[in-house]
């Protein structure tokens, strides 16, 4: 039988393709109604756990123990919010926040927006490629430039998954999810945190953010939890519920959906605590204060906690986080290909694009810098997707505010003052963070 590679966008990465595929049982009774609508959460998780993640986690808790664990608390919740905002939008109307971007708006600023949302996938991209290469460089004791180019690979998986239905693809991120979570549930197991102590740190305290360092890494924390083309992503990917379009069906699938996502995002919480806490535990606690790289704090763990198999369960959690991306990525870049151009391709033609995009700059990277390239290109990706938020959160809560658009189910007073408050600090933050960040670089 001759093998032939699609020549469309397919299932499950493909948003019009899956939009309505997963069945819901109008009577059904509840917990079961939880289980038909967990899935687009984890998707939308994944972005708060990728290597972007670990470094600021790590970094804050080798530097500083627990005292700034109250900011990934609060990074977290705000997080929540943005994102129902975003799983409402879809919902509500039956579009994605990238399609209804291209109908409201003029071509150019459209045009504006897409290509931001295509840089942050890319700068997510190229996190997820740093993380999965020095995993690889961890495990097999590869060079970190062999370990970018089988990041490469991760298209044949795309390939593989070529017409299957959404609920595969969920039940994958679930994997990779458990498998992290698991893996720092060892951890930790191992490394024997004091509980009081961490409990302490998630008491929010103005005094542990008062100095400079300690507040450029609490906006750090901030600045890389809400992701872009997370919130264009998750108004899409809600939408592969086949729900009543009345406004009972509608209210329902909006109650349910809120609980998948406050629930994934809480596992995505508890994790990025989990890495801060290992660290501060780790490395703040035994004197190690100065540990910033990822590839610095696999190298101490088994000294420090006495197992190799620490260091080993590290670098697979990394692994984990990594590869996740390869398929968000995909269905976040058809996403938005297809909401603002109206333009389909073959999903691993999609996924190609965008990972030969990042391996450009990791490679550079890696054969001028060496090792060091990866703390440095994380922070670079870190501060582009800070610079693309704005553009994303602003027409999304515009949208979510807007009667003729949302009927009954548009922003209330109390969500309007909560959403436009956390626009002006993650704003406010990012700004901050990246005039920062090139000043430290200058």
């Amino acid at each position: 039988m001759q093998f032939k590679l699609p020549t469309t966008a397919t299932a499950p990465f493909c948003p019009s393709e899956v939009q309505g595929t997963v069945t819901v049982t109008p009577s059904a009774p509840f917990w079961k109604k939880i289980l038909q609508f967990a899935g687009p959460g984890l998707l939308i998780s994944i972005g708060y756990m990728d290597p972007g993640n670990w470094a600021t986690d790590i970094e804050a808790g080798s530097r500083y123990g627990y005292s700034l664990l109250f900011v990934v608390v609060l990074s977290s919740l705000a997080a929540m919010v943005l994102q129902c905002l975003s799983m409402r939008l879809g919902i509500a109307t039956g579009r994605n926040l990238a399609e209804l971007s291209r109908t409201r708006y003029s071509p150019g600023v459209a045009r504006f927006q897409w290509l931001l949302a295509e840089l942050s996938i890319i700068a997510c991209d190229l996190a997820e490629v740093l993380g999965g290469a020095l995993a690889f460089h961890l495990l097999f004791k590869c060079s970190l430039t062999v370990g970018v180019i089988l990041t490469a690979f991760d298209t044949f998986i795309v390939l593989g998954l070529k017409g299957k239905n959404f609920r595969d693809l969920e039940a994958i991120m679930l994997g990779l999810i458990a498998t992290i979570g698991v893996g720092y549930i060892i951890e930790l197991a191992l490394v024997k945190p004091h509980w009081p102590a961490v409990a302490a740190g998630l008491v929010p305290s103005w005094q542990a953010i008062s100095e400079r360092e300690p507040l450029y890494l609490a906006i750090g924390i901030l600045g890389a939890t809400v992701m872009p083309h997370n919130l264009y992503l998750h108004s899409s990917v809600v939408q592969t519920r086949a729900v009543t379009r009345d406004h009972k069906g509608i209210a329902e699938a909006i109650s349910l959906s809120r609980i998948d996502t406050i629930v994934a995002l809480f596992l995505a919480l508890l994790i990025n605590a989990a890495i801060l806490i290992l660290a501060g535990a780790a490395f703040h606690s035994t004197g190690h204060t100065a540990v910033t790289e990822i590839e610095d704090a696999y190298r101490l763990l088994a000294p420090i906690v006495g197992t190799g198999f620490a260091a080993v369960l590290f670098a697979i959690t990394l692994l984990a986080s990594g590869q996740s991306s390869t398929f968000t990525g995909t269905v976040a870049g058809q996403v938005i290909m297809e909401g603002f151009l109206q333009l389909k391709i073959p999903c691993y033609q999609r996924r190609f694009i965008t990972r030969a995009l990042a391996l450009i700059p990791a490679l550079v990277g890696v054969q001028m810098l060496g090792n060091g390239a990866v703390g440095q290109l994380l922070v670079a990706s870190q501060v582009v997707l800070s610079l693309q938020l704005p553009f994303a959160l602003y027409p999304l809560i515009r949208m979510t505010d807007d009667r003729a658009l949302m009927g009954a189910f548009a922003n209330r007073l109390p969500t309007r003052i909560l959403a436009w408050g956390l626009f002006v600090v993650i704003s406010a933050a990012n700004i901050w963070l990246v005039v920062q960040t090139l000043g430290f670089a200058g």
